[in-house]
């Protein structure tokens, strides 16, 4: 994915001995009272969208809230590469010298980094909840500490990775890819079809064709989350949710032997892909599938429009335990030294409004992702092209039968944290794979890690 950053951190013992404690619930009503020196100041710190017409409506959008409720506002727009890492910079001189911003966008695993640091919200979120409905079960999981929310799950950015794959290949194939997932309601039977199974067995004939699975085993996000899903599709998890180590389970072994498999028919440099080395492959014309967001559709659409116009959007394939696809949810949180709480929560309430984050998402040309399924509706993914219905079934839709996944789940958030940020499943399947290490010594190796995780 274009211009994305890896955003995890190494928890320090002392970030992480509490993580489990409860925190405090909010009081404060959702009213904003004005006074006699007006409502007062509001300094906003957001993730600066990679598509350029994103950030100019969110900026109108906080500023019709601010004139209509007597709020100065000042907004800054802030980047997540790496090669400009103003957000996660700017987090942690925050929270360390208590001044600062009043809200800030906090990227997936952040929240729990920083929640002592943060107001509790939960009367945003229930509030949101009574009208939109749960939100998704990933995000919750990063988005709770001690069951309260310390931060407002937020559409800007959140995103999935399913597969993107060339229609014409797959074609040639006999895999009609716009049958098994139309841009229609409902489910259809073949999709049924789209398994690790057949990915397997397509894999040498993608190959035979001239083509490649631009699929990454490497260490950044992108990698991370495919195979984390994948890991959840065999039934198999590292660490469970009471953080016992699981990684000399069957079903931890059995995703291992399919990944053997599976990777000698991927590119070369596969366990040194970065977030920009599937965009690169698809943009190029050399690869037939990728998992990621529409961030390399939309891309292709502007350099390659012939690659673009040859992308289809859908679920991940299945496995024997379910449909899994990978998620990164994104946050807005309210720094405790906020001086104008109230104002915050109010805003970030009406930002999440039906009506809002659907003129955000038509902005976005449908990358972002609303916490809420209730909002997996929007025109936008029915409209945007081409070809026309590309990224419909981007977002899980009910006839999908498919559950977010995040990388490192089920384990408790300070072990999660750490299988997700040292990429621990790929290395295991780089040792196997690359470096002819024997399963038992893997398997060893990847429980002294993790018992260090545990322990920090």
């Amino acid at each position: 994915m274009r211009n994305k950053a890896k955003s995890t951190r190494r928890l320090s013992r002392r970030d992480t001995l509490k993580l489990g404690a409860a925190a405090a619930a909010s009081t404060l009503p959702l009213v904003h009272m004005q006074t006699a020196h007006a409502a007062g100041n509001l300094k906003l710190a957001f993730w600066s969208h990679w598509v350029p017409a994103a950030n100019p409506v969110m900026r109108k959008q906080v500023a019709e809230w601010g004139a209509k409720n007597k709020v100065d506002i000042s907004l800054d727009f802030l980047s997540s590469g790496t090669a400009n890492a103003k957000l996660p910079l700017t987090q942690a001189a925050e929270a360390l010298s208590g001044t600062g911003h009043d809200v800030m966008t906090f990227l997936v695993w952040d929240v729990q980094h920083y929640h002592r640091h943060l107001l509790p919200v939960d009367d945003v979120v229930d509030g949101l909840v009574k009208q939109y409905g749960p939100v998704e079960q990933s995000a919750t999981y990063l988005g709770q500490v001690g069951g309260h929310w310390m931060a407002v799950p937020s559409s800007v950015g959140s995103q999935y990775k399913p597969s993107c794959v060339r229609i014409s290949v797959f074609k040639k194939l006999g895999y009609d890819v716009e049958k098994w997932y139309p841009a229609t309601p409902g489910a259809t039977k073949t999709s049924e079809e789209w398994t690790y199974d057949l990915l397997l067995k397509m894999a040498p004939e993608i190959v035979k064709a001239g083509h490649e699975l631009g699929v990454g085993l490497g260490q950044t996000t992108d990698s991370v989350d495919w195979t984390g899903a994948l890991l959840r599709s065999f039934g198999a998890e590292l660490v469970d949710a009471k953080g016992d180590i699981k990684v000399r389970s069957d079903a931890v072994k059995e995703t291992l032997e399919y990944l053997q498999k599976l990777a000698r028919y991927f590119p070369a440099d596969t366990f040194t892909y970065d977030d920009a080395s599937n965009n690169r492959a698809l943009i190029s014309g050399r690869a037939a599938l990728i998992f990621n967001p529409p961030s390399a559709w939309f891309v292709a659409r502007r350099d390659a429009i012939q690659v673009a116009s040859d992308c289809w959007t859908f679920p991940s394939p299945s496995g024997r335990e379910g449909r899994f696809i990978p998620h990164q949810p994104y946050y807005w949180g309210i720094w405790k030294f906020s001086q104008n709480q109230t104002a915050a929560k109010e805003l970030l309430a009406w930002l999440m409004q039906r009506s809002q984050v659907e003129q955000r998402e038509v902005a976005s040309v449908g990358y972002d992702i609303p916490p809420f399924n209730s909002m997996h509706d929007f025109k936008v993914w029915s409209e945007v092209k081409p070809p026309l219905g590309t990224v419909y079934n981007y977002p899980i839709r009910p006839w999908h039968h498919s559950e977010a996944n995040i990388a490192g789940y089920p384990a408790p958030p300070h072990i999660g944290t750490q299988l997700y940020s040292n990429g621990t499943f790929n290395v295991m399947v780089s040792q196997l794979a690359k470096g002819g290490e024997k399963m038992n010594d893997v398997l060893a190796w990847a429980e002294r890690e993790i018992e260090g995780y545990a322990n920090m």
